[in-house]
């Protein structure tokens, strides 16, 4: 692992009531920090409810681009830090610290946003240092896990936002291998997702975000699982709230 805990440094009172501060995930982010005690860890929670703004924001403090990428490179023009960027704090493990103060060649991250991932990864295709398949021959899910396997290979910090946008229930089984590989080796991996299956990992930690701040929470016992097992075992007892019922007449 490289990053054990998050914290957000003194903010100005204006700036503390307005967004993203107003958060409740930030708000505790804010009053109680957010340690990582585990090398997977994911960030569970509804759209809006503040999980993506973290992981960049942590981004940000490790100094990767906001808009994706791998550690050491910028991909715009001085994009400014975002408001909770800016206040982040990262404190280090003895590894994390050793990476932070080494020479910028020898930082190892990557940060893959489903929403900016398509044309940031159509720019560096080519380049040195990044992959040496077409992905323009492939499928956006194919691409994904070619960019995946490519660049989360060491010993690391990985970000992920929505990496299952992507992704086919076989492959997301491939991230679970190679999320679950990268803790093996040293590396630390950070993930939003709205995915029962990433967020069923073996050995990770899952922190439930919401209208209740932050809560560690077991798999089993997310309210994510228990909405998708139920729509699985009877859609209609979703469905017919939104369309009317669904069986025959």
């Amino acid at each position: 692992m490289l990053v054990e805990r998050a914290t957000v440094q003194a903010t100005e009172a204006g700036a503390a009531a307005s967004w993203p501060f107003t958060l409740a995930p930030v708000r505790t982010l804010t009053s109680e920090g957010l340690n990582f005690t585990k090398p997977v860890t994911f960030l569970v929670g509804e759209n809006g409810s503040g999980k993506s703004t973290i992981i960049e924001a942590i981004a940000e403090g490790f100094g990767l681009d906001a808009h994706g990428g791998r550690a050491g490179r910028k991909y715009g023009n001085d994009r400014e830090k975002t408001p909770l960027g800016e206040a982040i704090g990262l404190e280090y493990t003895r590894a994390g610290s050793r990476m932070q103060t080494g020479p910028r060649s020898k930082k190892r991250g990557f940060f893959l946003r489903a929403e900016t991932a398509f044309g940031l990864l159509n720019f560096v295709s080519g380049m040195s240092g990044y992959w040496d398949e077409n992905l323009g021959e492939m499928s956006h899910g194919e691409g994904f896990l070619t960019v995946l396997e490519t660049m989360f290979a060491e010993p690391g910090l990985y970000l992920m936002d929505e990496p299952e946008a992507a992704l086919s229930f076989t492959s997301c089984l491939r991230l679970i291998a190679l999320m679950h590989r990268l803790g093996e080796i040293g590396a630390q991996v950070i993930c939003a997702t709205h995915s029962p299956i990433l967020a069923s990992t073996p050995g990770a930690e899952i922190i439930e975000v919401g209208e209740h701040g932050m809560e560690r929470v077991a798999w089993e016992d997310l309210e994510l699982t228990a909405h998708w097992r139920r729509y699985m075992s009877d859609p209609d007892f979703y469905l017919r709230h939104l369309i009317g019922e669904t069986g025959p007449a």
